[in-house]
């Protein structure tokens, strides 16, 4: 099975398990089909599906991966105290645990081609990456409260696990709670990581998004709380510092720069 062939099968097999869709048609062309894959599998509801669709996603999911360069730590050139700042999309780094920006659900994102964080991250790793989110939240039976983290699989993402932490929403300005939150954070983060014996993690900017934290006070906390903690640890941790924006490239680099 080529690759569009690949594709054309995943969209039909999204499209026929839901009746709502009955009597729609996909798309010709590999460019729309591509939009109604991820917003089909963003719509999607945690619940089983079929071994073989996971087989042909995979494999889909595995080339798609290969047509992108995966950035390695050994292409990036350490800033002050060793860290790293990295400006791109954050499922193409290889590392052993990237930082997903998550809500309280825990699910994922619903909405259909969201440009969030946490839309990209679970439409690279695959149906997966949910069904084993809706497994921690099932057993948990409550939401997510912000500051904690839960780990999963990275699935077909180039890293080895994901870290979902929940940041705290800010309304006007942060409170010191909320900034108490921020800081756990990055210090749970950086805990669950040690827990599974990751030598390296990158952090996207938590909560500086939708959840509207201002950015150079949010870089502070997480540069901040990141030395304080490696140095608290004295673990040789390596951490990367994932900017999507040039105006959080340029505030992480004054931040590390001063560090």
């Amino acid at each position: 099975m080529q690759q569009q062939e690949r594709l054309r099968y995943l969209v039909q097999f999204l499209l026929a398990e839901d009746a709502q869709y009955d009597g729609i048609q996909p798309p010709e062309t590999e460019a729309e089909l591509k939009k109604w894959y991820r917003a089909l599998q963003n719509m999607r509801p945690p619940r089983p599906i079929a071994v073989e669709f996971l087989q042909v996603q995979d494999k889909y999911l595995q080339e798609e991966k290969q047509k992108k360069h995966i950035t390695t730590l050994a292409e990036l050139q350490p800033m002050a105290n060793g860290f790293f700042l990295w400006r791109g999309d954050i499922t193409t780094l290889q590392v052993d645990a990237i930082v997903n920006a998550a809500n309280s659900a825990l699910l994922g994102c619903f909405c259909p081609g969201h440009g969030c964080i946490d839309n990209a991250i679970h439409t690279a790793a695959g149906v997966q990456l949910r069904l084993a989110c809706w497994d921690i939240m099932t057993r948990q039976k409550q939401e997510e409260a912000p500051g904690q983290a839960k780990l999963t699989p990275g699935f077909q993402l180039p890293c080895r696990y994901v870290l979902h932490t929940v940041g705290p929403m800010v309304l006007k300005e942060p409170s010191a709670e909320d900034k108490r939150l921020l800081q756990s954070c990055y210090w749970s983060c950086l805990q669950l990581a040690e827990k599974n014996h990751c030598a390296s993690i990158a952090f996207c900017c938590i909560s500086t998004g939708e959840y509207h934290f201002p950015q150079a006070l949010a870089a502070q906390i997480a540069v901040d709380t990141v030395k304080n903690y490696l140095e608290m640890k004295q673990t040789q941790m390596e951490v990367v510092f994932n900017v999507f924006t040039t105006e959080d490239e340029i505030i992480y680099q004054k931040r590390l720069a001063a560090n």
